[in-house]
This record gives C-alpha cells, structure tokens and sequence, in this order.
C-alpha cells in the first residue's frame, strides 16, 4: 500500500493533466454538503473516512464508490500521526455502458476492500495516462468497473443514475465557470425557455441558483484540496470577483472558511 501511494504522488506532483486527483490532509476535515456531480470512487489508503448522517465509515485498505448524489457530509480523519490520504476517480455516465444490463433501481454507495490486483490496474491507469489521448482513459476506467464487478461487487453496475437536467445544467456550468452563465443563458442551449427550464428543475426538487452555488463553490472545495493556488485566484477561477463574496459562500456551504480547510492541508 506504501508503494502505491507513493507511485501516486510522484504522479499528481508532475503536474500533468490526470484521470484522478489525491486529497490530502494533516488534520481532521468534517466538510458539509460535498457535492458529487458524477460516480465517484474513492480509495482510503492512510486515515479513515466518515459519510453522511448514517455515519460510513471506510478505513485504510477501503473503498467507498458513490452515486451521483447531490450532496454529502463527509469527514476525513488522519489517525495515529498518520495522514488522511485518499484516492478519486470519477467516472462518467458513459463508462458503465460497459454492462450490457442494469438494475432497474440505482443505490446511493457500497463499500469494498482494495485488491492488489485493484491497485495495479489503478496504477497503470494513472503511469500511462499522460502518454494517451484523453479519450482513451474512458477504456480503462471501463476496465476499473469491470474489474470491480468481478471481485463480486456486483453493485457497481446500479451505481449510476441516469443523468437528469439538473445533470445536464451541471455539464454546462461547469464547463464555463468563469462566466457566470445566467438561466437564460443556460436554457437556451438547452433549447428551452428559462421559465421551462426552471419548472423542470422544481419537480426535480432543485433550482439554477442552487446548481449553480453548488458547481461554482464545489470547483472551489476541489482546488483548496488538490492544489497550492492562493484563495483569491481559487475565487477567480470559481467566478467570484471577491475574495470574501466567495469565502462567505464557502462557509456558509461547507460549515468552514477556505482558509481554515487549507490549514488542515498544511503545517503553519
């Protein structure tokens, strides 16, 4: 296990485009409404992990691969002088085509125990990938639910839900953060009206501006734990022209302010 996470962080420290991110902390991190825009799995392989009200928990050696909820409590805990340190891979809704059949009803999670024969095919997946085209890693992380399918989580294949339009107003603001797209904006190229638009995400019990909070502060929650940028640019690149509009909004989101998260990333 030592191994592996050392393989994976001489791989994010390169600073290349990757199909998995690292979080990393010193200290204790309870983080409130953690938004998950796609299946996610996560690998702990140093601390332990908490999640939700029900209270999960996923030690080292552990897996947990989650649904695409829209929000979850989660806390990360280091143990004994240990560091937290997890692994995530997010999978798109595309991937698990790989499975000629689904369940009718899709599940929130399910946990598992991290193989050795897990770990290798994780860490090929993350030595090859900067050498193949980005559109080739949808291949391996294929390759990943099968493997988990045939280690008998045969779970994996009702982990998804269908994409809904809360789902595909998501995809849109995300991929255009820095312009604070408005609901007209977004609507039309949903080709439908704003007003249609708001009605459907009513009856999916959601709203824009809720979406919309939600992708812009979570891109902000991933780069405090993923990177060393100074708040005020994590701000301008979540689409805040203030830094204290945006620590405001995180606090009020995720029950902490930026800078007291980053310091459970670094000593003082």
């Amino acid at each position: 296990m030592d191994d592996f996470k050392a393989a994976l962080s001489k791989a994010v420290n390169k600073n290349v485009p990757l199909p998995i991110s690292v979080i990393t902390s010193i200290a204790d991190q309870y983080i409130l409404n953690v938004p998950i825009l796609k299946p996610l799995l996560i690998c702990v392989l140093g601390g332990s992990k908490e999640l939700g009200s029900n209270q999960v928990r996923c030690q080292h050696g552990d897996f947990i691969f989650l649904s695409n909820t829209p929000t979850i409590d989660m806390r990360n805990i280091s143990q004994q002088g240990s560091p937290y340190f997890a692994l995530l891979i997010e999978f798109e809704y595309s991937d698990f085509d790989v499975f000629e059949t689904r369940p009718g009803k899709s599940i929130g999670f399910f946990t598992g125990k991290i193989s050795d024969l897990l770990q290798i095919t994780i860490r090929q997946f993350v030595e090859l990938a900067p050498n193949l085209p980005e559109e080739l890693w949808a291949l391996r992380r294929r390759e990943i639910l099968q493997l988990i399918w045939h280690m008998g989580y045969k779970e994996v294949c009702s982990i998804v839900e269908p994409p809904s339009l809360a789902h595909k107003v998501e995809g849109i603001i995300s991929n255009d953060l820095q312009q604070d797209l408005s609901g007209e904006e977004v609507a039309g190229r949903l080709a439908m009206s704003d007003s249609s638009m708001r009605r459907k995400l009513s009856a999916e019990d959601t709203n824009f501006q809720t979406i919309k909070d939600r992708i812009k502060l979570g891109h902000g929650l991933y780069m405090l734990q993923t990177s060393d940028t100074p708040i005020g640019l994590v701000a301008q690149a979540c689409g805040y022209q203030s830094q204290s509009r945006f620590t405001d909004k995180f606090k009020v989101m995720y029950g902490l302010t930026p800078s007291e998260l980053r310091k459970t990333r670094f000593k003082d």
